[in-house]
């Protein structure tokens, strides 16, 4: 079942769901591409429209943010929860070390990547991090890195390398990582699982104001957050005002 909000569909499943439906296309012996919806993604993607495309053609999209739950629920498709990049890949590894899966991380600055996988090896037991690369490669590297990936065969690939940046990396290098493989995108969580950045409290996460912990933490954010109201009156235009409202 899906939902749909600005042209973009979205799985209309739990954390747990979505996990599950990773492990079945894996067992397929498929390659999976996961895609983590935000509002500053979807907002853009209205402008660009190679970015809903992008988004299309994920095996998996889910509602990363309160801000896409809400406007799901505003367009009359709601999802059950907000999944969001850090919380299923933390899902994803500890089912990669129930299963075996070999990870490879791609992504932030150099030395950031192996911390992490430092970090995940101690807090799962036999995690299998098969490989690790910064995300600051240059160009004529770029064929390497894929090398390195190909060779390591991983069974979950995740990078961080920012969106959208990430995800168009995924949309033309998954197709030539020997299958099965997922990839996901998963922004700054290594700086997060490196320890280098705190996360929001848990009580900051229940009550959906993660986003003010990521302003207090980086001030530099503000621009970055005055997409938060604009996609906000985008939806409310769109689905109580404007011509989606009047189809229904």
């Amino acid at each position: 079942m899906m939902s749909e909000i600005l042209g973009a569909a979205i799985d209309n499943l739990t954390l747990a769901a979505v996990v599950q439906k990773t492990a079945s296309l894996l067992w397929e012996r498929r390659r999976v591409f996961v895609l983590t919806l935000n509002p500053e993604y979807l907002y853009r993607a209205q402008r660009e429209p190679e970015l809903l495309e992008l988004a299309g053609r994920a095996d998996i999209v889910t509602p990363d943010g309160t801000g896409i739950v809400w406007a799901c629920a505003v367009a009359g498709t709601p999802v059950p929860e907000r999944v969001t990049g850090i919380d299923l890949m933390l899902a994803l590894l500890a089912e990669a070390a129930r299963r075996g899966w070999r990870v490879y991380l791609l992504g932030a600055a150099p030395g950031v990547a192996d911390e992490a996988a430092d970090n995940l090896r101690r807090r799962f037991p036999g995690l299998q991090i098969c490989g690790t690369w910064h995300g600051y490669f240059a160009p004529q590297e770029a064929e390497q890195v894929l090398a390195d990936i190909v060779e390591k065969r991983p069974q979950l690939l995740f990078v961080a390398l920012g969106a959208p940046r990430q995800e168009m990396w995924l949309a033309e290098n998954l197709s030539r990582i020997p299958a099965p493989v997922v990839g996901m995108g998963v922004g700054g969580s290594f700086d997060v699982l490196a320890g280098r950045v705190k996360r929001a409290p848990l009580w900051m996460q229940k009550a959906h104001i993660e986003w003010l912990w990521r302003l207090i933490q980086e001030p530099r954010r503000w621009r970055r957050m005055l997409v938060l109201p604009k996609f906000a009156w985008l939806v409310l235009r769109e689905y109580k005002l404007g011509r989606r409202s009047k189809r229904r």
